[in-house]
């Protein structure tokens, strides 16, 4: 004590501290003798070897900001609720997403998973139990493990999962309203509300009609997908459904398969230019029905439409965003979608044929989409069959 102040104390420190630079100490120890002997004001204590304690100091505070840095993934969670875009229950455990979405593809890959075998065969012995024709079998057996996949989602999300109606049902309104509702009767079996559930249609005129339907007659909410056209997103608005599921990466992939360009910036992407259009036709005239983004094809989709409502994105895109740590900054917002330049439009049926109709894309991948789910389904119906037949 009685040399505080003096020069050999300094020397003695600037000594002490030089020593304990060569040894490399931990951060903590930077931490502690500047903060001890700062107040000392004596600057030759911040003096060795390696350079000004101070330095080191700073050094050190870089590293540990830059560590605490929110991923990609966990800023777009503040600004939009994130979906998991799978039927694989671990990985959405993982990614911690609100909500998660399924559809035949998805349920077809997750029910090849040796995790899953005792929902397919709980769903196999519930279709045997309720007898009928091979197809009324089968039927219940593909309902039964919809809903059971649906069900242990939702033990690991805290909001709604999504599940599909039958794609070849697609044109036929009654058949998907029908469909919906023993859907949503099998969840309730289940002890789950509809409130948590989310009816996926199809997006064709017929799709559209069965949603509006199911909202305001039955009050179960739907997710209307396959969605590729303005046309498509004004209907489902004036229908009043819940939400809609525009698909992003398969507008890309159209683009690049139909023209001379083959690769886009995130903010000249096709899909991500119809998205923002639509998002912003939403807000500006005050329509309640959700904006989901879904089917990406890379990070920086998803990244040009941060403020979206909702995304729904796969595990690998989300295991991506959960790497990067760059600054994310929302690009869409309810002020600039008001200051648009767009005006309302009114689409009865024969307008909304003729306007879907004109863009050729939309036409394309509706079909497109439409069979693909359908053949999915197909795969997933005989791998159960010879199942039930056992």
């Amino acid at each position: 004590p009685g040399l505080v102040g003096s020069d050999a104390a300094a020397r003695t420190r600037s000594a002490l501290l030089a020593w304990c630079v060569a040894r490399s100490p931990p951060p903590s120890l930077h931490y502690h003798w500047a903060d001890r002997y700062a107040p000392l004001g004596h600057p030759q204590a911040y003096i060795g070897p390696a350079g000004p304690i101070q330095t080191l100091v700073m050094s050190n505070c870089t590293v540990k900001k830059q560590k605490m840095e929110d991923s990609v993934l966990e800023q777009l969670k503040k600004c939009t609720v994130v979906v998991a875009d799978t039927g694989d229950v671990n990985a959405i455990e993982e990614y911690k997403p609100q909500d998660a979405t399924t559809n035949p593809s998805l349920i077809l890959a997750a029910a090849q998973m040796p995790a899953y075998k005792h929902l397919v065969e709980d769903a196999i012995q519930y279709g045997k139990k309720l007898g009928g024709s091979e197809q009324e079998q089968i039927n219940n057996v593909m309902d039964k493990l919809f809903v059971s996949f649906g069900k242990e989602i939702l033990k690991v999300v805290p909001g709604r999962v999504s599940t599909e109606v039958d794609a070849r049902l697609s044109f036929d309104k009654d058949g998907m309203i029908e469909r919906a509702k023993r859907i949503i009767a099998l969840y309730k079996e289940a002890g789950i509300d509809k409130e948590r559930i989310l009816i996926k249609l199809s997006s064709t005129w017929e799709g559209i009609q069965a949603g509006k339907v199911l909202e305001e007659q039955y009050g179960i909410h739907c997710n209307m997908t396959l969605l590729f056209s303005f046309a498509q997103a004004v209907a489902c608005a004036e229908a009043g459904v819940t939400l809609i599921s525009p698909f992003v990466g398969r507008i890309l992939d159209w683009h690049v398969a139909n023209s001379n360009k083959k690769s886009f910036e995130p903010h000249e992407d096709p899909g991500v230019k119809s998205v923002t259009k639509i998002y912003n036709y939403y807000k500006k005239f005050g329509y309640k029905t959700i904006v989901m983004g879904a089917s990406f094809r890379n990070t920086g989709e998803i990244k040009a439409l941060t403020g979206c409502d909702y995304l729904t994105i796969s595990p690998k895109l989300l295991g991506e965003l959960s790497k990067d740590f760059s600054k994310l900054t929302p690009t869409l917002t309810v002020k600039e979608a008001q200051a648009c330049n767009l005006e309302k439009i009114h689409l009865p049926e024969k307008d909304f044929r003729w306007l879907h109709n004109e863009d050729q894309m939309a036409v394309e991948k509706l079909s497109d989409g439409i069979r693909k789910f359908t053949e999915d389904a197909i795969k997933l119906e005989k791998k159960l069959k010879e199942q039930l037949g056992n």
